[in-house]
């Protein structure tokens, strides 16, 4: 028998458990598995700041709602949610730092979309069902595949080989119409070697917003073969998803001054006046999207030192979104405007769609060599992606012998992304390591074609035809000393570099010329752990050179816009604790204070009309320091859990304080500080013919807080002097409950 430590909320819990007996094949099994993401996982001794989410934590939060809300219990972590109800369209930050700079992979294969290095999790609904775990490091983390990491990164792993047939059904339902269903099977070993799982999964909510409803299916299938030394696992896993448009988020003003016919939750995306002149909404405003996973992995022991781990991937996605527009010129959709008595008109209303055509494949590989005092991994990764944007004019109101399978726009990416790191974790003296760590990264991104702009100069749509290289340095260096069993201290620096997304390119105004971005990572902690109580300390100063920061604008799709800033830097200080009280109690909490600022910034180029609405100049205004805008200086999460034989209750209480929504310091533009608790329920118990049946009920929310999680300016300008902010937020849902049934047979 041995102990082992279950890892809740980023935090080892307190008590050690005895584990089940393991058979000496199956532990070889995990253990090869294990090998798949130790490469660009951290370990106790490694120097950096992480947590961990074991598969018990993830099943236990899994209602329905997507991957930051299962994330959002661990240390510097806000979110967002389009809809309103974690379900759909939702968002994550880290340390202040948005998804867009957040290094996501699934068993060590890049999941950031390359063009714009989002993660959108709205592609794989329900994904939380197929996760065996996950470990979220803070800051530049150590090397990994993909998008750089420029505050944190989010490695997942899915789920182990099951030796034992099992069957599992389980279904949620709640608030706003809420329903998520999901079967998972596992053939058990075959033949001492075969091993088959899948699921799947349908998703269906109305959402808070107005309309935000969401469609969504995902699967997840794999394969394993497994013999001695060898593990061979291919998976396939994706998402169908059709979600109504709600990312223009709500007008609180409009709403404040006229609250008899605009609420909270009033969404104005697919408005417009029908030919007898009423309002009404367009009921197509939809996203559409599917995306398709492959992954073949191979990992082989070559001696108790030293395994080999590769992996072939590729992902297709295909969608569009469809939306309504008004008052549209004919020509900067190269329509020819009809002529009427004589007269050509100039507007019209119509339907658009924008689609995307998208193939990203390649490969990775990691060596790992382990030996007394040394842990040395030689890995890196290879990939291309090709992407096809195009846009489609579906319906015109008064239309002129329009082509509906005409182009209105096309253009091609392409995007060759190649790194390779060498990292070594070495015990250099008695109970004190030292850990090395060097990549390599290389960047070849071209666009050719046109975008959805028109250029009135060239009458044409605008040609955003370039090519960009990037070779990136990346050193980390750091130590760790282990007192005793109870306590240990690190420290480290890292070095690191990112490039530019597309929309940095596309969505440039006339002057700038998007650059790369340096990060330089100071880390120091200290981590102390007992049977009855735990405690990890961490202070961190990030200094940035040319940052790419959110500005507090938005494109037309919702995309946060960034724009470089010279000067800026993020320091905080991170405390994560548990105590636990007796067995029925335990209290599990963390605290991240800090100061996100930009130096010597100025507001450039604000528009300045006259009282009859004629343009005068252009304003730019030097404000000194200032906060970097969605940054917040204090988050804090408590979680006071109560368990009694089978039956677990969770009391999460969730603080985030004023977050601006651009780099001004503003008040007036700005998220208010907002306090959240949520309840959790949960109850096993047994049936005949079943393993075990759990009931879950999740009130979130539960004192009814109006809040919002999220927002932007949609136009700033001043009016004779006056300063006018059209300002968007998006609120979450007031109390709503979900509640679960799962079955495991």
């Amino acid at each position: 028998m041995k102990k082992v430590f279950i890892v809740l909320s980023g935090l080892t819990t307190l008590c050690p458990l005895v584990a089940e007996e393991i058979q000496p094949d199956t532990l070889r099994n995990i253990q090869l598995e294990e090998v798949v993401i130790s490469a660009t996982r951290a370990k106790q001794t490694t120097p950096i700041s992480f947590s961990d989410i074991p598969e018990d934590v993830i099943k236990k939060n899994n209602f329905g709602r997507d991957i930051p809300y299962i994330i959002a219990l661990t240390p510097s972590v806000t979110i967002t949610s389009d809809a309103g109800t974690g379900i759909g369209y939702t968002a994550f930050r880290v340390r202040g730092t948005d998804v867009n700079r957040i290094n996501v992979t699934i068993n060590g294969i890049p999941y950031n979309d390359p063009e714009s290095h989002g993660a959108f999790f709205v592609d794989l609904p329900d994904f939380a069902s197929s996760l065996s775990s996950m470990q979220i490091q803070r800051g530049v983390g150590t090397s990994t595949n993909g998008a750089a990491a420029f505050g944190a990164s989010v490695n997942m792993q899915t789920d182990n080989i099951d030796t034992e047939p099992y069957a599992e059904i389980g279904s949620s339902v709640g608030s706003f119409n809420t329903v998520k269903t999901s079967i998972k099977a596992g053939s058990g070993l075959i033949g001492n070697h075969f091993v088959v799982d899948g699921r799947y999964s349908v998703v269906n909510s109305d959402g808070y917003i107005d309309r935000a409803w969401v469609d969504m299916q995902s699967y997840h299938l794999s394969l394993a073969y497994s013999a001695d030394q060898t593990l061979v696992k291919f998976l396939t896993f994706g998402g169908k998803e059709k979600t109504y448009q709600a990312w223009n988020g709500v007008d609180l003003d409009l709403v404040q001054r006229d609250p008899l016919n605009y609420t909270r939750h009033y969404n104005d995306l697919g408005r417009y006046i029908d030919d007898d002149g009423k309002v009404q909404f367009y009921d197509n405003q939809t996203d559409n999207y599917t995306q398709t996973h492959y992954q073949l992995h191979l990992t082989q022991e070559f001696s108790p030192n030293l395994y080999l781990n590769a992996a072939l991937h590729y992902t297709a996605g295909e969608g569009f979104y469809e939306e309504y527009k008004t008052d549209r010129k004919y020509t900067e959709y190269l329509l020819t405007p009809p002529v009427i008595d004589g007269v050509p008109l100039k507007k019209t209303d119509l339907i658009r769609q924008k689609w995307l055509d998208n193939d990203f494949y390649g490969a990775t590989f990691a060596l790992h060599y382990q030996k007394s005092s040394w842990n040395v991994v030689f890995g890196g990764a290879g990939s291309n992606f090709e992407g096809d944007h195009f846009g489609k004019i579906r319906w015109v109101r008064i239309p002129n012998n329009f082509d509906p399978d005409k182009d209105w726009y096309r253009n091609t990416s392409k995007k060759t992304d190649v790194n390779t790191y060498l990292k070594a974790n070495v015990e250099i003296a008695r109970n004190f390591w030292m850990y090395g760590d060097v990549q390599f990264r290389y960047i070849k991104y071209t666009m050719k074609g046109t975008d959805d702009k028109y250029d009135e100069e060239t009458g044409a749509m605008r040609d955003i035809t370039q090519e960009h290289t990037f070779p990136f340095f990346n050193p980390k260096v750091g130590f760790t000393y282990r007192a005793n069993a109870n306590n240990s201290v690190y420290a480290s620096f890292s070095v690191a570099h990112r490039e530019p997304n597309r929309d940095n390119y596309t969505e440039a105004g006339p002057n700038e010329k998007p650059t790369d971005e340096k990060l330089y990572d100071t880390e120091i902690g200290y981590r102390y752990q007992s049977p009855s109580f735990s405690f990890e300390s961490n202070v961190y100063y990030m200094k940035y050179k040319d940052q790419l920061i959110l500005t507090g604008k938005i494109s037309e799709i919702g995309e946060m816009l960034t724009t470089n800033i010279p000067n800026s830097y993020r320091m905080g200080w991170e405390l994560t604790s548990a105590i636990r009280f007796n067995p029925l109690l335990r209290w599990d909490g963390n605290l991240t204070l800090s100061r996100n600022k930009i130096k010597n910034f100025t507001e450039e180029d604000i528009n300045v009309y006259d009282v009859e609405g004629n343009w005068l100049e252009s304003r730019s205004t030097y404000l000194g320091t200032t906060d970097i805008a969605y940054s917040p200086n204090v988050i804090a999460n408590s979680m006071l859990t109560f368990t009694y034989n089978r039956f677990e209750a969770v009391l999460h209480s969730n603080y985030v304080s004023r977050q601006y929504i651009d780099n001004t310091s503003c008040k007036d533009r700005s998220i208010d500080p907002y306090f959240v608790n949520n309840l959790r329920l949960g109850y096993t118990f047994s049936l005949p013919h079943t393993k075990s049946v759990t009931a879950g009920l999740e009130i979130n929310n539960l004192f009814n807080v109006e809040y919002e999680t999220n927002g932007y300016n949609s136009e700033t300008y001043y009016v004779d002097d006056k300063r006018v902010n059209k300002k968007r937020y998006f609120p979450q849902a007031g109390t709503n409950i979900l509640a679960n049934l799962t079955v495991n047979f």
